[in-house]
């Protein structure tokens, strides 16, 4: 379990998430994703149950950061994975308007995207009927309207700053080394928050 201050956090982190979504515009109008806000709170809930409140503190000042400066990191994030879903779009429309991306990160993304490419990859085949509800897997199978975990994943870590960033992928180094996985630790927290009482009752209980 976690504590209080974890759950506290990883809540506000949450909250304010959403409400940059609410300002995400979607093309075709309002992705009705957005008036979705149980779904929303499961899955990143799930996400930042896994995090240890320094880290959470240290996003919380990159999403304030953000309002501050007129920023939304959530829209970035969509905007970044386009970069693999429609990369023609992407360099004419989007890429002009978003911050500048600083190149001695990628090295670290792109070890991070690795790493838990394959631990995602290792717990479908441990829970493979959990894992056919998750995204596509990596990024050439990326479709226009299908987005990969692996394109997901890396428009996220593209938003952090290099601070939360560097603590992300602390995160991952430090469970590697004891031989867990990120995927396993959320998916989780997701079924917890589902009701289930472990993974084994959720994939038993899939169709």
């Amino acid at each position: 379990m976690v504590g209080r201050e974890t759950v506290d956090l990883a809540e506000r982190v949450v909250a304010h998430e959403f409400a940059q979504f609410q300002l995400t515009r979607n093309d075709g109008g309002r992705a009705a994703c957005q008036d979705d806000w149980p779904t929303f709170h499961q899955m990143r809930l799930a996400q930042f149950l896994t995090w240890t409140p320094g880290m959470l503190r240290s996003y919380e000042a990159d999403l304030d950061h953000a309002d501050a400066v007129g920023r939304n990191l959530v829209t970035e994030k969509y905007a970044r994975m386009m970069a693999s879903t429609e990369p023609e779009r992407y360099r004419v429309e989007l890429a002009p308007h978003l911050p500048e991306l600083d190149p001695g990160l990628l090295p670290t993304i792109e070890s991070v995207v690795a790493r838990q490419v394959a631990w995602a990859r290792e717990f479908r085949a441990a829970y493979p009927r959990l894992g056919r509800a998750m995204r596509l897997l990596t990024s050439s199978e990326d479709r226009i309207d299908d987005t990969s975990f692996e394109t997901y994943l890396r428009g996220e870590l593209l938003t952090y700053s290099p601070r939360t960033l560097a603590l992300y992928a602390d995160l991952v180094a430090d469970l590697a080394a004891r031989g867990e996985n990120l995927t396993t630790r959320t998916l989780h927290w997701t079924v917890l928050l589902s009701g289930y009482e472990d993974l084994d009752e959720a994939e038993a209980a899939q169709e």
